[in-house]
């Protein structure tokens, strides 16, 4: 991912922080020579040696997993994003552009097909989901229903190589122009706008203060 210095977010714990919050992903990966990507939620996890790893699961009948092995995959998440009207910062001379958040993985990934790791790795990511629901679904609770359906499945285990998040939130525009995006994303309904003004108000006051 393209990343001009002053949009790159250097927290590692803040990007995965990041993924935990817009875990439904996308995997790239070469397969028979053309690229192949299969939106899949990740639950992501650092490990004591400050590791992190990715796990994931997808359809047996995708043939994607079968050359996975054999290369180096990227997993990419998205998070808010809004256009941003050259006519706000109200000068000559700017253009349009569009405000954004978003983590690149770079890893290798280990297939997952015995039984106890698939179905590890499916509590795993149901608890994750669940966790907020007043009655949440268990994995263990549902066995045998789970067991029929293991065939159907391979678990994706990333070891992540490299880590690259991406802030960009006019940091290379004045604090007047700033200020001006933020009011008049906050008027807007579409796309991440109001969000976008909240973390750029976040980002101009951390500048204040520093």
């Amino acid at each position: 991912m393209y990343i001009p210095k002053q949009f790159r977010k250097e927290e590692i714990t803040e990007i995965v922080e990041f993924i935990r919050s817009n875990s439904f992903g996308v995997l790239f990966s070469q397969h028979d020579g053309m690229p192949t990507a299969t939106h899949l939620p990740f639950i992501v996890s650092v490990q004591d040696d400050s590791s992190i790893t990715l796990i994931s699961h997808m359809a047996k009948a995708n043939p994607q997993w079968k050359t996975l092995h054999s290369q180096s995959a990227l997993a990419v998440f998205t998070g808010p994003h809004a256009y941003v009207s050259a006519s706000w910062y109200e000068e000559e001379n700017t253009v349009s552009t569009w405000n954004y958040l978003s983590a690149h993985v770079l890893g290798k990934i280990e297939i997952v097909q015995d039984d106890e790791s698939l179905k590890q790795i499916l509590k795993e990511t149901t608890d994750f989901y669940e966790q907020e629901f007043e009655n949440p679904w268990k994995l263990e609770d549902h066995e045998k229903t789970v067991d029929s359906m293991l065939n159907g499945i391979v678990g994706l285990k990333m070891q992540v190589e490299k880590v690259d998040g991406k802030w960009k939130l006019n940091q290379h525009h004045s604090t007047v122009r700033k200020q001006r995006v933020i009011e008049q994303l906050k008027k807007q309904t579409h796309y991440d706008s109001n969000e976008i003004a909240r973390l750029m108000e976040m980002d101009l006051n951390k500048t204040s203060k520093g």
